[in-house]
């Protein structure tokens, strides 16, 4: 669990310095889906410290199905002013009389455990929680909506080259592992379609592997996992040889990425969320985590269960070009994001 560390609250603030255009939120109202998840309350953690220290009147709408869990992330945040609960599910029409103008849809199932025994409404809740969120901007004139989508959209290949933005290779449709970036490629069609036909502006952003002091209680994948099992003081448990190559990100350069772009992206476009400086195998990243708290690496044989919900890619290095290329660079590499996580978080 989070928490509101000095140190944390210096990285909000820090990032702030990598996203220009800033002074566009002004009294702005932002919808916020999936605000309990780890990167959707980093990011309303983000913005509600912009207002604290830039006065910039933000309205944060932290949209989530549970108010329990809200609370319990939040705290006393929401008695702030500009802090508001909207109760969310990306099955359901959006109940909302507020004009938005923006909206940053980060609300999904992105855990395997999660898709792997809801693939049906994994793929549902991708598409027509998305659907929703495109009608009402259509009809509201929201400036902006940003879909959160995914580096796994580009399938796998196996020459060992970072993905660009047009970097499409195979995936296998008919395996239920698809159900989650078979989902998010259909959402990015999606949203150029309501482009196309009704003019509703968006951008897409493509995270790699995010990790931070944000993750929730039910993250299973590794990224969350290594650090747990660290602050749990325990030794990190493989499942695998670990020789996978990952784009790692530390969850406030996710923010910083996902804010610029938004306010600076162009229309229509998607962009990849990469730190190069974080570019390692699977077993690096948990070799450092180990390094960080003391502790070690083991292996375990993995479950067939736990098999079927590997990520198909062995290589899923992101080329962070495009967005560099906007202005926008990352703060956190490896060990500084590894050691920000332990000293923000407790179990």
């Amino acid at each position: 669990m989070l928490m509101y560390t000095k140190e944390y609250m210096s990285d909000l603030t820090e990032i702030q310095n990598v996203i220009t255009n800033l002074d566009r939120l002004r009294n702005a109202k932002v919808l916020i889906t999936g605000a309990g998840g780890l990167i959707g309350s980093a990011l309303v953690d983000f913005l509600q410290n912009l207002n604290r220290q830039k006065h910039l009147n933000i309205y944060i709408y932290a949209a989530a199905r549970d108010y329990k869990k809200i609370e319990r992330r939040f705290g006393t945040m929401m008695n702030e002013t500009g802090f508001f609960f909207l109760k969310y599910d990306a099955l359901q029409t959006l109940n909302a009389e507020v004009h938005f103008d923006y909206i940053i849809h980060a609300a999904s199932n992105a855990y395997p455990s999660s898709y792997m025994k809801q693939p049906v409404e994994t793929m549902l809740a991708n598409i027509m929680g998305l659907k929703t969120l495109l009608d009402y901007g259509n009809l509201a004139g929201t400036k902006r909506i940003v879909y959160i989508s995914s580096s796994e959209v580009y399938g796998k290949k196996d020459d060992g080259r970072s993905y660009s933005e047009n970097d499409y290779s195979f995936l296998d449709i008919l395996n239920p592992r698809a159900c989650y970036p078979s989902s998010k490629r259909a959402a990015e069609t999606l949203c150029s379609a309501y482009q196309q036909e009704f003019g509703v502006d968006y951008v897409i952003v493509r995270p790699g592997h995010v990790y931070g002091p944000t993750m929730t209680d039910f993250d299973n994948r590794a990224s969350s996992q290594f650090p747990r099992d660290v602050l749990n003081g325990k030794d990190i448990v493989m499942k695998s040889m670990g020789t996978q190559v990952r784009s790692y990100c530390y969850v406030l350069d996710c923010v910083s990425a996902i804010i610029f772009v938004m306010l600076n992206g162009i229309l229509g476009n998607a962009y990849n969320i990469s730190n190069k400086h974080s570019i390692v195998t699977i077993r690096e990243m948990a070799e450092c985590f180990a390094k960080a708290g003391g502790r070690k690496v083991i292996f375990e044989e993995p479950s067939r269960t736990e098999q079927s919900s590997y990520n198909f890619m062995d290589n899923s290095s992101l080329s962070s070009e495009k967005i560099e290329a906007l202005g926008w660079k990352a703060l956190f590499d490896l060990n500084k994001g590894v050691r920000q996580t332990l000293m923000c978080c407790v179990v």
